[in-house]
């Protein structure tokens, strides 16, 4: 097991943001441009099919529409894109409603199918529920941190930190001796209730890092300033302002 707690050290100032991989994806080189647009389709696949399936209510017509926005992503659909125009998460949005619409339009048009997507999808956006985007786009930004951290596991012979983390997200109403008892039983090793608080304190921090990276990369300014008022936004801010440094929290409100 790690022995030293983790530093909360998130790499800002060098980070590829997503704007800049955009743009790499429509105006590098043939192959940095096709690596750059399958980056951007893997990363945030699971976010547009959620959103779609809020639309559409149904699997065949989300696997149907969903495949033909991460298609014209992969074609290069978003190449005027511009980070004056506002955050990353934002434009993508609107051109994945966009897509769908004037899909689903030339489909049933052709089936002469009288449905208007226009007006469900103002359903979906005023509905009671929170934003079904901005849902999507919070799990898909938890997935890829908590895959991180999964790959940091696999790298040091040891680790649990994705293991503690994961029981502690899976059983959120478990106390420590529970969840010390549900992990010595996974690890096939005995472990205390106190040596998994140590572990999982060190798990959320290290989590917390990749947490802020991600949502940096979204942004066209990476000023940690910035980053908060994201994480504030999309409703993550308060799960891990507790595990931030103290002058990471003052310099940040």
């Amino acid at each position: 097991m790690d022995s030293d707690e983790p530093k909360f050290a998130p790499r800002l100032e060098n980070i590829e943001t997503q704007w800049s991989l955009l743009q790499r994806a429509h105006h590098g080189t043939l192959v940095s441009g096709n690596d750059a647009r399958k980056s951007l389709v893997l990363r945030y696949a699971s976010a547009i099919r959620s959103y779609v399936k809020a639309m559409t209510g149904n699997e065949a017509d989300t696997d149907e529409l969903s495949q033909d926005v991460v298609v014209r992503l992969m074609k290069g659909d978003f190449a005027g894109a511009d980070p004056d125009r506002g955050r990353f998460r934002d434009l993508l949005k609107v051109a994945v409603r966009n897509m769908v619409r004037n899909h689903w339009a030339k489909s049933n048009r052709r089936k002469g199918v009288d449905y208007d997507l226009a007006l469900a999808a103002d359903e979906v956006e005023t509905g009671d529920s929170d934003d079904p985007w901005l849902d999507g786009w919070r799990k898909n930004v938890i997935d890829i941190a908590m895959g991180r951290l999964e790959t940091y596991q696999h790298q040091h012979d040891g680790n649990i930190a994705h293991s503690v983390l994961k029981l502690r997200m899976d059983f959120p109403d478990l106390d420590s001796t529970a969840l010390a008892e549900k992990i010595s039983g996974e690890q096939e090793r005995e472990i205390n209730a106190a040596t998994y608080r140590q572990q999982l304190r060190r798990a959320r921090i290290r989590f917390a890092q990749y947490l802020v990276e991600e949502i940096a990369n979204g942004l066209d300014d990476s000023d940690p300033a910035r980053v908060q008022e994201e994480l504030i936004s999309i409703g993550l801010y308060e799960h891990i302002k507790d595990v931030l440094p103290e002058e990471w929290r003052e310099k940040n409100g």
